[in-house]
């Protein structure tokens, strides 16, 4: 017996209310563009105001002389060294256990109350203030474990505020691994490790690149959990070790914007390119290392 299909109704479109529907997406581009616009021109703004003032007194000097109460002597060495011995340390702690927590969550627990609990801390760690960070870092880095004012719990301190970052982005770019690569690799008779490390991992690094890029960039920048810990504002060596004091690029600016003399907002200026130099220096490894795990792969 032969169907009969009725035709669809055709839909009529008013055309003032398309004209509307119109009119409010164009407002809503232009909104966007216009919030975009404001932030690119604040940012630029900025970055001409630093590097203009700042250039003229960028000098080898400057960069290797110590800090001192004459704006025209002052320089940033124990403050660069500082800088790198503490991402040093933080990057040595918070890449090994954000990738390892990552790849737990996401290929060996099993899903419950506890990964749900897990999940849920993970995502409200990543949104505290840094300086309870370094409330925390005070209270069990420098007197728990009495690691002292030094690069270590600063390090270590850091390193527990960027963890969430490197996990959270670790765990979507395994998500984004296809599943047909598991699949292959468990047919051809590979065990449950052998799928991670040769198969996933391999497929999942880049993604695991940019949450550390972005980790790595916030704790360049951070200041507030450094001096909450203690860490020192005038620093006259250069540190030695992972116990000694220290002082850091982002405090040596703050130290220097706090002083009234304008030869010192010179200074301050300067700091600031050296730590955007360093800070894109870093970045451009970290991205070409990741450009080429993706070529490969």
């Amino acid at each position: 017996m032969a169907v009969r299909i009725e035709p669809r109704p055709s839909i009529a479109v008013d055309p003032a209310s398309r004209a509307r529907r119109i009119r409010k997406d164009r407002f809503f581009v232009s909104l966007m563009a216009l919030a975009l616009f404001v932030g690119v021109a604040s940012l630029v703004t900025l970055l001409v105001d630093v590097f203009v003032a700042g250039v003229p007194r960028l000098s080898w000097d400057f960069v290797n002389s110590f800090p001192s109460r004459f704006a025209e002597r002052a320089g940033i060495r124990p403050a660069l060294y500082g800088s790198l011995w503490i991402i040093s340390v933080c990057t040595l702690f918070s890449v090994p256990v954000g990738i390892g927590a990552a790849i737990y969550l996401e290929e060996y627990s099993k899903p419950g109350r506890l990964q749900r609990l897990i999940e849920v801390n993970i995502a409200n760690l990543a949104g505290v203030p840094s300086i309870i960070y370094g409330l925390l870092g005070l209270a069990v880095f420098v007197r728990l474990l009495a690691f002292g004012r030094s690069v270590l719990a600063g390090g270590l301190t850091l390193g527990l505020l960027v963890l969430p970052v490197i996990v959270i982005a670790g765990r979507e770019s395994i998500r984004a691994v296809p599943p047909s690569i598991r699949e292959a690799a468990y047919a051809l008779g590979a065990t449950k490790w052998q799928v991670v490390s040769r198969q996933v991992m391999p497929v999942a690094l880049p993604g695991f690149m940019t949450g550390i890029i972005l980790a790595v960039s916030r704790a360049l920048g951070e200041t507030a959990p450094l001096i909450t810990m203690g860490a020192l504002t005038y620093v006259t060596f250069v540190p030695g070790g992972v116990l000694d004091r220290f002082t850091a690029l982002p405090i040596q600016i703050f130290n220097w914007t706090s002083r009234p003399q304008s030869e010192f907002q010179v200074t301050a200026a300067a700091g600031i390119v050296v730590l955007l130099v360093v800070l894109l220096a870093m970045n451009a490894i970290a991205i070409f290392v990741r450009n080429r795990f993706e070529r490969k792969w």
